[in-house]
């Protein structure tokens, strides 16, 4: 994970620790979400805890139950939770929620978040209890739920970005692919034109095909729907005047096309090498 997104965590978690619960059952439920343990390095969480801990000790008589808490209270908790034993990681453009929690813990949690309309599971790594939810949909309802509302904008603005730039990626490269069989195309048909000039087939080919010719030797560099609109012809007429130039240039490189010019005349030589041998 990058500074910037490290720093980004940073923030959502001082965010969360900021929240002041108006009513006293959430901050009781917040305070038991918070755990009795340790609640991380960030001085804004530890200064919470301490303030959440002494508010829910004066109120003992409102102990948290999930079951019957209100959707309020389960937010609270759940933000609670999250800055005790939750982590949140971007690296790679993903969006990773991770809770490591007691291991018989694991599935209680798993079925609190599927209660908010949260997926996530729950194994057991080195001894402790790993819940962990991958869906970047699910995790922003999660953020938005526990009152992330400015980190998870810049979560989201992140991401958008970053699908941005991939799409953008996607078709520079697409771009460039094209224009580099573009390129090869054109090398490909200007050295068939040479062919086909030099040895004089092209000037008895038809009027299209030598017109595509002089045009594709003038701009190199054009595409087929250019020298089309510059002929004033059918991009699918010039592609196959072109074609013709390439496959009669490969006939006159593997000697077929000569042999076939060259064999009239050796059958008009014989009759008179035969009549000389008679004559002699």
């Amino acid at each position: 994970m990058s500074r910037s997104e490290r720093d980004l965590v940073t923030a959502l978690r001082d965010e969360l620790a900021a929240i002041d619960p108006s009513r006293a059952c959430d901050r009781v439920a917040e305070a038991d979400g918070l755990g009795p343990g340790p609640v991380g390095r960030e001085p804004s969480v530890a200064r919470l805890a301490v303030r959440l801990r002494r508010g829910a000790a004066r109120v003992a008589s409102m102990p948290f139950d999930w079951a019957v808490a209100g959707e309020h209270c389960r937010a609270a908790w759940l933000r609670g939770r999250f800055l005790a034993r939750g982590s949140l990681s971007l690296a790679g453009g993903r969006t990773h929620l991770e809770f490591v929690v007691q291991p018989e813990e694991g599935p209680q949690l798993v079925a609190r978040l599927a209660d908010i309309g949260l997926p996530a599971s729950s194994r057991v790594r080195r001894g402790r209890g790993v819940v962990t939810s991958k869906s970047g949909e699910a995790v922003g309802l999660f953020l938005r739920r526990i009152g992330a509302t400015g980190a998870l904008l810049e979560v989201e603005a992140r991401q958008v970005s970053r699908a941005l730039r991939g799409e953008l990626n996607r078709v520079l490269n697409a771009e460039s692919a094209n224009l580099q069989r573009a390129v090869s195309a054109a090398g490909r048909q200007l050295d068939a034109i040479a062919t086909l000039d030099a040895d004089g087939r092209l000037a008895i080919q038809p009027s299209i095909v030598r017109l595509v010719a002089d045009a594709r030797r003038a701009t190199p560099e054009a595409s087929l729907a250019d020298l089309a609109e510059r002929l004033g012809a059918h991009r699918s007429a010039v592609q196959r005047a072109l074609e013709r130039v390439e496959r009669l240039a490969l006939d006159a490189g593997d000697g077929s096309s000569r042999g076939s010019r060259d064999a009239p005349a050796r059958r008009r030589s014989r009759p008179t090498q035969r009549a000389g041998h008679a004559v002699a």
